[in-house]
C-alpha cells in the first residue's frame, strides 16, 4: 500500500526568483508569484491558494490550513492562551508579539488542537509564518511538546505542518532550547508506539527544520517549498561554491533522499485520512 503512495514522483511548479511587481487593488484581487497572473481573491481561496495557471502554492494562515484538512465542526483548539514573554527583556519586544497579535488574531506562531480528518481523529499543529515568521520561541515549543503529549495520551496521531524562520533571536537559548524539548517529546511518542506525519512548508528553516520537523515517521513537503538550515549565500561563501538552482527546494530534498514525498495541497487531506486509516487498522 505505501508503494502507491510513494511510486509515483510529479513535477510541479517551483519558487520563482523575483519579478517585477505589478499594482494590484488591495483586498480584491491577488497576483500569483509564480506566473504574475492576476486573479480574484475568492477564486484563489477557493483553490487552496494555489495558483490554477501554474500550480504555484501561496502561503496559507493557520486557520485557512485546518479548515481545508479537518471535517466541519470537530477541530478543538489546545493552549490557546499560551503566549510569549519577554525573559531576556529584549528592547522591543513586547510590542512586536503585540503587532503581530493584531494582525494576526493568534496569541503565538502555532495553532494546536485535536480534530477529525474523514472521520480519522488525529492531534495536530500548523505553524503560521504570519506571526513572527513562524520563528521558534518558548511558547512555540511548549505547544507543540504539549500536542505530542497529548496525542501520546489519547493514543492518537499527530500531524504537523511547519513553516519557520528559524529560532527566535529575542529569546536566546531558551528558544534554542525547545529544539530538544520538542525532539524529546517526539521520541517518547515514538517510543509509546505513536504515529507522527511532518509536512514542510515554504519556508522551514533553521532550528525547525534541524529539529522535530524532519524527524516524523513521515516526511512530507509541499511543492516549491524552501527547505534548510543555513541560507544559500552562507554556504556559498562557506564552500566557496555556487550551488545548484534548485538547492534547498523540497523537489531537491526529496532526489537527495531528504523526503517521503512532495504533495500537491489538493491532494493532501485524501493522502494524510489513508495514512492515518492504515496505521489505525495495523494497531488494531
Amino acid at each position: 500500500m505505501l508503494k502507491d503512495f510513494f511510486g509515483k514522483r510529479r513535477k510541479y511548479a517551483t519558487i520563482p526568483s523575483e519579478q517585477s511587481k505589478i499594482d494590484v487593488p488591495e483586498g480584491l484581487m491577488q497576483k500569483c508569484h509564480g506566473c504574475n497572473k492576476i486573479y480574484y481573491r475568492k477564486e484563489m481561496k477557493k483553490s487552496l491558494n494555489v495558483c490554477p495557471n501554474c500550480g504555484y502554492h501561496h502561503p496559507m494562515t493557520a486557520w485557512e490550513r485546518i479548515d481545508s484538512l479537518f471535517d466541519e465542526g470537530t477541530f478543538r483548539e489546545w493552549d490557546k492562551g499560551l503566549t510569549s514573554g519577554n525573559p531576556l527583556d529584549f528592547p522591543g519586544y513586547k510590542e512586536k508579539i503585540a503587532k503581530d497579535r493584531e494582525k494576526t488574531t493568534l496569541n503565538e506562531g502555532v495553532v494546536t488542537g485535536k480534530g477529525m480528518i474523514v472521520n480519522h481523529p488525529v492531534a495536530f499543529a500548523v505553524m503560521d509564518s504570519s506571526f513572527r515568521m513562524g520563528s521558534l520561541g518558548s511558547a512555540m515549543g511548549e505547544k507543540i511538546a504539549r500536542a505530542i503529549e497529548n496525542a501520546k495520551e489519547e493514543s492518537i496521531p499527530f500531524i504537523i505542518f511547519t513553516a519557520s524562520g528559524g529560532a527566535r533571536m529575542q529569546e536566546g537559548m531558551l528558544s534554542l532550547m525547545q529544539m530538544a524539548k520538542t525532539s524529546i517529546a517526539i521520541k517518547r511518542f515514538s517510543d509509546a508506539g505513536g504515529l507522527m506525519i511532518s509536512v514542510m512548508t515554504h519556508p522551514t528553516t533553521g532550528g525547525v527544520s534541524a529539529s522535530f520537523a524532519s524527524i516524523g515517521d513521515y516526511n512530507f513537503a509541499e511543492p516549491g517549498a524552501l527547505i534548510g538550515f543555513a541560507g544559500r549565500r552562507i554556504i556559498e561563501q562557506t564552500i566557496r561554491e555556487k550551488l545548484p538552482d534548485d538547492f534547498q527546494t523540497a523537489e531537491f530534498q526529496l532526489k537527495h533522499g531528504q523526503l517521503d514525498k512532495v504533495i500537491h495541497r489538493h491532494e493532501m487531506k485524501e493522502l494524510l485520512s489513508k495514512l492515518v486509516a492504515m496505521h489505525r487498522r495495523e494497531v488494531e
